[in-house]
């Protein structure tokens, strides 16, 4: 059984003041599941201090981005080594909003993700179509030429340490989901395509939903057979509206 896990991207909010008093509720209120998973992906400023915060709760620490680069001279940049050495376990990679206003390309995507599981992080890989991509067909082939370029970069295997977040980007801060099936529609893709390079891996990785998740729908995303979870934006700068999640979670198994 893959389990649940429960991602909490918070982008570029937060304070020192702010995420002590989100982190105390969500360490008081969260399920005692063993098949859900919490995830917590603060910027980068407030790794250290969350990293002390979480010891010993069982939460994840994960970063927003990281550097295809080990060490060097790349101003601004994090190596993966050094968000492993604050304690981070996770990484997001290829988040929409890297790719559209970063200008991060597909290849840069795997390359990252390979520097990532090389310093023993485990890749979050976010995948997903925008609007007009959807409008017209194009929904399958950008799932594929995204997914493609990291499996032909680090080979088949290298999803048995990584977790897959498909995130329609029309669904993104827009307040719009896809419907339950709609998603699911395009998890099955995304396990198909896997499949048809090792099928274990494809029924063993887990694929979250991330597209404005609340805790009146997560149930319903994630009562599909092929949803294991989300990679949840505004709504995990709330502590009641994280755990919410959380508990849709929990209660399905």
């Amino acid at each position: 059984m893959r389990g649940y896990l429960v991602a909490g991207n918070w982008k570029m909010n937060g304070s020192n003041a702010a995420n002590a008093e989100l982190m105390d509720g969500i360490i008081a209120g969260m399920p005692q599941s063993d098949s859900v998973e919490l995830l917590v992906c603060p910027p980068f400023p407030y790794l250290a201090a969350m990293a002390a915060k979480l010891s010993g709760t069982g939460i994840a620490l994960g970063a927003q981005n990281v550097s295809q680069h080990q060490a060097g001279a790349y101003t601004g940049e994090t190596a993966p080594s050094m968000l492993g050495e604050v304690g981070c376990k996770y990484v997001i990679v290829g988040h929409s909003e890297r790719r559209a206003i970063m200008g991060e390309s597909s290849e840069t995507v795997a390359v990252k993700f390979q520097a990532a599981q090389d310093a023993g992080l485990i890749p979050l890989l976010c995948v997903g179509e925008s609007q007009q991509q959807r409008e017209t067909n194009q929904t399958e082939a950008v799932i594929d030429e995204q997914l493609n370029a990291v499996v032909d970069g680090s080979g088949i295997e290298a999803f048995r340490r990584a977790v897959i977040a498909y995130e329609p980007v029309w669904a993104i801060g827009t307040g719009l989901t896809a419907t339950p099936q709609q998603a699911q529609d395009v998890h099955r893709h995304i396990r198909e395509v896997l499949a048809a390079r090792h099928q274990d891996v494809a029924a063993t990785v887990k694929i979250l939903y991330g597209g404005s998740v609340k805790g009146d729908n997560a149930a319903g995303l994630f009562g599909k057979p092929d949803i294991d979870g989300g990679l949840i934006g505004g709504a995990s700068l709330n502590s009641a509206d994280f755990l919410a999640i959380a508990e849709a979670a929990a209660a399905l198994n």
